[in-house]
């Protein structure tokens, strides 16, 4: 039996995407071939391929589901399918695991009668609340002794367990079975916990949340898996919306993903999916790649050539040769170049002057350089940027995980809050004071140039005039702030006995915080004010906005503080309607003041990219975020070479992963396993990295590592056999 659904082989940049859209477009435009083929044909021009009757994908019938690997690749795979087709047909653009929790949501009812749930409308979690509440659940029974057995501090082992959930939705193992999973891959392994031990602690998790009607990541994934696939009324529900299913890039989707294709294809959908061998960007992080490649038997397969001409695709099978037989002589080609010091810190600088000096000279523009990190430190970060910035070419940090408590403006909020609510005068200090005040006098000047791409991060930050300077500031905490741990005030300027010193601008601008201030207060003792989400929203229109654009950094932590508020004030409401508790009316502002002094949450709002598209910058980002994202570049510069993290996976591998791929379920993972997992992972690194550039890379070692040891990674050999471009030597 011929099968008409496609897979889409092939490497980065080798065209799957747009033969995934040429597909879907041949599906739904079949008048147009027709016509050109009998009435329209050019002398020459072959005859028109027919596609049989009972493909073609209707204006008036279901919809077509398309699934990218993530949010941002989704956005634009929705666009180019809705521009090509001229937005005529019902296409849902989805991630996986956003489709799963829009599924379980709309079909919440049915779960309540199957699973026999409180009628309570789902609330998602957020991660960092998932965290925050599993941790007060599970401390009780997670002692000194359970933590020096796990060699981790709490925080890290809450992580660490509540991802085993996650893990075990994704490979859709239900939750009950993950004891016995763990019990097979663990072993005699005396620095781990009991396995049962944890899955007690998952599945008291999972009921506590089912019960309150919370959601997270992985009982979404769970509930998708086990109770809704499985069920015939959502099983006719979903053929009848869909006649067809769109992925791309399926080596980064979770097992589970699977068992929907097959149900939609069983059904009579037709299927089009994309494939890189040299992907599995997420392998670690739930993502399945070898379970999904099993989905090709039920296609016809098509196989992409190599990558695109223009790109260095070609000297991979070269460059991992060198790694895996080093005693071989080979060179490495004059598009690969090496920048080599004796310290890191050299290296930074070095890095960044050498990318300065080629875009000042117009070899390459800022947005054709990326550089790229296996990771990327706060000083590898400040030091590039700094510098980068220096000689103004701007600098893109792609998603940049900084904590929204590392802006002064949101600890300025914070401040305030502590100031106007009652209770909360131990969170606040002179120095914090001191800080609110030079936030909230700040004035915006307009920019001279009013295009975005001259407009930087150094720019915005020498556009804003300040009414009270820090050294104002100073001392006004000193002399006018009154500390209290129920009632901290600010005094009338007047308290300072040589007030005269600070002057008539800021002494207006205090004056104007300190009557804001006193005014908020007396309508939360009235409670005119409904939350604290509404003072907040208050103090960004009064002092942060006027009226002028904010930075896109800064209006993103903003736009972050007040989602998190938001969902952190809705989780609360909903557990108190579900258990009262007896305490503060403050205490839910307190624990939200210190969770995100604890540096949890991080400014990543919806949408994430600003408005107007990326900027014409230099792109830095570790290697995870750099492949995650699709981009390609002229330029490489592969910081950090000679680092031992090039082979790892890090942070993008969760503890236990090996043991939910469903090749392998609850097999030992052994360091021989470890050792061939990490070849793959480099060969598949620098299969993608050389196929998203196209000119040149350099590779920037140094060394010794920042904490002084001798760098010794896996990408030394490419380093000695490339051309060195500048060193330590030629510099001196």
């Amino acid at each position: 039996m011929v099968s008409h659904s496609v897979w889409i082989v092939g490497t980065s940049r080798s065209g799957k995407t747009a033969r995934l859209v040429e597909q879907f477009c041949s599906w739904v435009q079949p008048q147009k071939q027709y016509v050109e083929s009998f009435y329209t044909k050019k002398p020459g021009r072959k005859k028109g391929v027919h596609i049989p009757e009972f493909l073609y994908l209707k204006q008036t019938e279901p919809g077509v589901l398309v699934l990218a690997a993530n949010d941002d690749n989704r956005r634009e795979l929705g666009d180019i399918i809705v521009t090509s087709t001229l937005g005529k047909y019902p296409v849902r653009a989805k991630t996986p695991l956003g489709f799963f929790q829009d599924e379980v949501i709309l079909f919440w009812p049915l779960l309540i009668n199957s699973l026999s749930l409180k009628a309570l409308f789902p609330v998602r979690l957020r991660p960092e609340t998932e965290q925050e509440l599993a941790t007060k659940l599970w401390r009780p029974q997670l002692d000194e002794e359970i933590l020096r057995v796990a060699g981790v501090n709490e925080s890290r082992l809450v992580r660490r367990i509540l991802d085993l959930l996650q893990l075990a939705a994704y490979s859709g193992i239900p939750c009950e079975d993950i004891a016995q999973i763990l019990t097979k891959g663990l072993g005699e392994n005396p620095t781990t916990l009991e396995p049962e031990f944890l899955a007690s602690l998952l599945l008291d998790w999972r009921n506590w949340c089912l019960e309150r009607g919370l959601l997270t990541y992985g009982i979404i994934t769970e509930l998708y898996s086990q109770y809704l696939l499985s069920d015939r009324n959502y099983q006719q529900h979903l053929t009848k919306r869909y006649q067809a299913v769109l992925a791309d890039d399926v080596d980064d989707y979770p097992s589970v993903a699977r068992l929907l294709f097959e149900l939609l294809l069983d059904q009579g959908a037709v299927g089009a999916f994309s494939y890189n061998p040299d992907g599995a960007v997420r392998l670690g992080l739930g993502a399945d790649p070898t379970y999904l490649e099993g989905l090709a038997e039920r296609c016809r397969v098509e196989i992409l050539t190599g990558p695109p001409p223009e790109s260095l695709g070609e000297q991979a099978k070269q460059m991992v040769e060198l790694l895996t037989e080093p005693m071989v002589l080979l060179s490495l080609p004059k598009t690969v170049h090496s920048i080599q010091t004796t310290s890191r810190a050299q290296l930074l600088r070095q890095t960044a002057e050498v990318i300065a000096d080629a875009i000042q000279s117009q070899q390459v523009q800022p947005e054709e350089v990326a550089i790229i990190a296996p990771g990327l430190d706060a000083i590898a970060r400040y030091t590039l940027v700094e510098i980068l910035v220096k000689q103004n070419i701007p600098v893109e940090s792609l998603n940049d995980q900084r904590p929204l408590i590392s802006s002064p403006v949101i600890r300025a909020l914070l401040t305030m809050l502590a100031l106007v609510y009652p209770g909360l005068g131990r969170l606040v200090d002179r120095d914090a004071v001191a800080e609110m005040l030079v936030v909230l006098s700040r004035k915006q000047q307009p920019p001279e140039n009013s295009s975005t791409d001259a407009i930087n991060h150094k720019d915005a930050i020498n556009r804003v005039s300040t009414d009270i300077d820090p050294v104002r500031a100073g001392l006004i905490a000193d002399y006018c702030f009154v500390p209290h741990p129920d009632r901290p005030n600010l005094l009338a300027v007047s308290a300072f006995e040589r007030w005269d010193r600070i002057g008539y601008a800021a002494t207006t601008a205090y004056s104007e915080i300190l009557q804001w201030l006193e005014q908020q207060r007396s309508q939360q003792e009235l409670r005119l004010i409904p939350s604290p989400i509404s003072l907040l929203d208050r103090a960004i229109v009064r002092f942060l906005w006027n009226g002028s654009n904010l930075p896109y950094e800064q209006l993103a932590a903003l736009r972050e503080l007040l989602e998190t508020a938001q969902h952190y004030w809705e989780i609360d409401t909903r557990l108190r309607q579900i258990a009262p508790v007896n305490t503060t009316p403050y205490t839910t502002i307190i624990e939200f003041i210190q969770l995100l002094r604890r540096g949890t949450i991080t400014a990543n709002p919806y949408p994430v990219r600003p408005i107007g598209g990326a900027r014409k910058a230099v792109t830095l980002a570790t290697i995870f975020q750099y492949r995650s994202s699709r981009r390609s570049h002229r330029w490489h510069f592969w910081l950090d070479a000679g680092s031992p993290l090039w082979a790892k996976g890090g942070a993008a591998t969760l503890f236990g992963a090996p043991f939910f791929l469903r090749d392998r379920l609850g097999e030992p993972w052994t360091a021989e396993d470890e050792k061939l997992a990490e070849e793959q992972r480099l060969r598949r690194i620098l299969a993608d990295l050389l196929s998203r550039v196209s000119e040149r890379v350099y590779l920037c070692h140094s060394d010794l590592a920042v904490n002084g040891q001798e760098q010794l990674g896996p990408l030394l050999p490419l380093v000695n056999a490339c051309v060195t471009v500048i060193s330590e030597a030629t510099v001196n």
